[in-house]
């Protein structure tokens, strides 16, 4: 543990809290995922940065699950409620996004996509302004769900791929081997990716997201099967 005295630079312990809290249980673990990685969190990490034994933390978090669940309420709980466009269209992909702004700021976010246990309330108003967004744009609400599953598909599969590839690259001391393959490929047997070859880093890690989800609402309003209000037919 690194000194907290004056003059140095480092993270302070936190001591035996004097009445253990939810709250300072919270801050404590965020500490830890900021610092360290959501990996290191564990129940026994967590009672060592308070100074407590893990038998006193369980009296007030039951698992880690639920301190994920804790951390991701905190989270989507501070997280502002910025007012709605009034077209329905441009609502419906503001609320997309609102779902995209919230994912993005959960480092755990493989464990929160794979798990049903892992949603909390103050999550849930997220997805009702999608739900009603396109309810607004004409959608039936088992159209609604879809749209809603598609791009929450769509958002956490984005999100989980930039997850892994920064966590990947950090700890990475040479090039990727990625990067290796392409330099070694011919033009003869691979034209396209040896043209493309010095520009795929800077092409593939560019932020699509946008474009992307506006493309996905896209073929949703342009799908013959979903019902709802259809343009009027030209006059004969």
């Amino acid at each position: 543990m690194r000194s907290s005295e004056p003059g140095t630079t480092g993270r302070r312990r936190v001591g035996r809290p004097s009445q253990l809290s939810q709250e300072a249980i919270i801050e404590a673990a965020q500490r830890i995922v900021d610092e360290e990685g959501d990996g290191s969190l564990s129940m026994r990490r967590l009672a060592r940065e308070l100074s407590i034994t893990p038998m006193a933390l369980y009296h007030h978090v039951r698992d880690r699950d639920q301190l994920l669940r804790l951390l991701l309420e905190t989270k989507a709980r501070n997280l502002p409620r910025p007012p709605m466009p009034d077209d329905p269209r441009e609502r419906l992909t503001a609320a997309a996004q609102l779902l995209y702004d919230v994912l993005a700021e959960c480092p755990f976010l493989g464990e929160i996509l794979a798990s049903e246990d892992l949603m909390t309330a103050s999550c849930l108003w997220v997805i009702e302004a999608v739900l009603e967004a396109a309810l607004a744009c004409g959608f039936t609400l088992e159209e609604a769900v879809g749209l809603y599953r598609a791009i929450a598909h769509y958002t956490g599969g984005e999100l989980l791929i930039r997850l892994t590839r920064e966590r990947h690259l950090a700890h990475l001391d040479h090039p990727p081997y990625r990067a290796r393959a392409l330099a070694a490929l011919q033009p003869q047997t691979h034209p396209r990716l040896c043209a493309l070859a010095d520009h795929w880093p800077a092409l593939t890690s560019r932020d699509t997201h946008r474009a992307g989800l506006q493309a996905l609402l896209e073929g949703f309003f342009q799908s013959p099967d979903r019902s709802g209000p259809q343009a009027p037919a030209a006059p004969a």
